[in-house]
């Protein structure tokens, strides 16, 4: 049946069926409510048997197949990898690659959507940056990150940074372990040691960044603005301060 934007055909579609029913032939339907004697005869292999239903619906116009889809193997491998490792999209795209798969990653986190394996948590709020402001003055625009550091099969630590944009002046810590208090406390500790005010702290994504941290660091009169994902990190060079 084909595709259309009417929204009264439906309706229009059983009236025809209850012509038809009532001893109308399909001819003299179709000339009743002008249309071809073809259709008349698909909506009446399409009715369904009790007339009270007030409306034959339209068929979507979506496409059954494409000849780009994924095999149903590859999509039966997403959905097992998914279950036995239960890591995010990004790690299982790494794991289909490592064990041979050819999937990308797009099409990795389509498959898991609509298997209803990714769920967002109804808790997690959503990031309300503040606009980013033109870096003219010492203190305007402050960037703060972390760096893991050491190899995978040891012990890591994290160095947390800071850099101002406009002077380039750069104030890191270590730490065993990085958490939203933590930053909280590195920026106050940054802060101390800076000559300067800051107005706005700019950080990326990471966990250790999330509502909590934007909650207290607005508190304290800063603002506080997300990355856009996927930037490209700051580069600098500064001197080690350690804090365990």
């Amino acid at each position: 049946m084909p595709y259309t934007t009417n929204p009264n055909l439906p309706s229009v579609r059983m009236d025809a069926v209850r012509l038809l029913r009532s001893g109308w032939s399909t001819r003299a339907v179709a000339r009743h409510l002008g249309f071809n004697q073809s259709a008349i005869v698909r909506w009446k292999q399409r009715a369904p048997s009790d007339l009270r239903l007030r409306t034959i619906p339209t068929c979507s116009s979506k496409p059954r197949h494409h000849p780009a889809q994924l095999p149903n193997e590859l999509i039966a491998a997403v959905i097992n990898y998914r279950i036995k490792y239960r890591r995010c999209a990004e790690v299982l795209h790494h794991l289909l690659a490592r064990d041979g798969y050819c999937i990308s990653l797009s099409s990795v986190k389509r498959v898991l959507r609509r298997q209803g394996l990714i769920t967002r948590s109804p808790w997690k709020r959503w990031h309300q940056s503040v606009p980013r402001p033109l870096p003219e003055k010492p203190g305007i625009l402050v960037e703060v990150d972390t760096i893991h550091v050491g190899p995978a099969n040891q012990e890591r630590f994290y160095v947390y940074t800071i850099l101002d944009v406009f002077t380039r002046w750069a104030y890191a810590m270590v730490a065993n372990r990085i958490n939203t208090h933590r930053s909280y406390f590195f920026v106050k500790t940054a802060q101390t040691a800076c000559p300067v005010k800051f107005q706005t702290i700019q950080s990326d994504h990471g966990q250790e960044f999330s509502t909590w941290f934007t909650e207290h660091i607005q508190k304290q009169g800063y603002g506080h603005r997300h990355s856009r994902v996927g930037g490209y990190p700051f580069l600098w060079t500064p001197c080690l301060h350690s804090n365990g």
